[in-house]
């Protein structure tokens, strides 16, 4: 059996959800970090800087540094920095994904007639102006990429939408397909979590609250699949989806004794 080393640890609904730790968290991590395991915790919101996630895990009790963390903006800016340096970008989304994006070199744009790219993302100031010169841009040519794919974020009191509104929006307007999606399932986001982690796809697994993201980018990248029931998927969503996890949890608490099949002890 292939031996667990790394663990991708998707946050909203699996470590935390709005400003309370998921009970059980904080202990599952310090054990698993005291077996040696790697722990990257992995987000597709684009609300928040890298270093924000540090900040708000240090500040509820699991220690990070920026290090630690990747979300979909750091993904996205970083391909586009590789593919086309300093190109013209707009964006809809909010600072930390604009400042993400000019951190890597790319050059912030609402001048229609130089636009190479359209971002969208999860953003809650998207507004007809924002649509307008996205759709005007995506009529000219731009190319169409987007931070993540999710329907909806968790919160403390439910779910509130996610950057799927905005990629529909656009979609419906222009008659265009989103031509590249940054953040879970993507392999883009799988590649630069294994870069950081330094193992191979066999050695990881990814816990999330998802079946159509976590679960999913686990199931078509090679790593292990682990559902926890505190976010979004309910054992109903369980029952009716035909994908399913590699191993069901109630709880990220529960990590640390399943690690113990699949790292081989501690």
């Amino acid at each position: 059996m292939k031996k667990i080393r790394g663990y991708l640890l998707d946050l909203d609904g699996t470590v935390y959800r709005g400003e309370k730790l998921i009970p059980g968290a904080k202990e599952a991590i310090e054990v698993l970090r005291g077996r040696g395991r790697r722990i990257l915790f992995v987000s597709n919101k684009p609300l928040y800087s890298r270093r924000d996630y540090a900040q708000k895990l240090s500040r509820l009790g699991v220690p990070a540094t920026e290090q630690d963390v990747i979300n979909s903006s750091f993904v996205l800016a970083r391909y586009l920095a590789k593919e086309a340096p300093e190109a013209r970008v707009f964006a809809i989304g909010e600072p930390p994904l604009l400042e993400e994006l000019k951190a890597a070199g790319l050059k912030l744009s609402e001048n229609l007639e130089e636009i190479e790219y359209v971002i969208a993302a999860f953003d809650r100031t998207f507004d007809y102006r924002k649509l307008t010169i996205a759709f005007q841009a995506l009529r000219r040519g731009a190319h169409f990429y987007a931070t993540n794919p999710d329907r909806t974020c968790p919160v403390e009191d439910g779910e509130i939408p996610d950057a799927a509104g905005v990629i529909a929006a656009l979609e419906a307007t222009t008659g265009r397909k989103v031509e590249k999606v940054f953040g879970k399932p993507s392999r883009y986001m799988v590649e630069v979590a294994l870069e950081v982690l330094g193992l191979r796809a066999e050695a990881c697994a990814m816990v999330g609250d998802r079946l159509e993201t976590d679960i999913r980018m686990a199931k078509e990248h090679g790593l292990t699949a682990i559902l926890v029931l505190t976010g979004v998927t309910g054992p109903e969503d369980l029952r009716r989806s035909s994908l399913q996890p590699d191993h069901l949890l109630q709880s990220i608490a529960e990590l640390p004794e399943l690690d113990l099949e699949l790292g081989g002890g501690g």
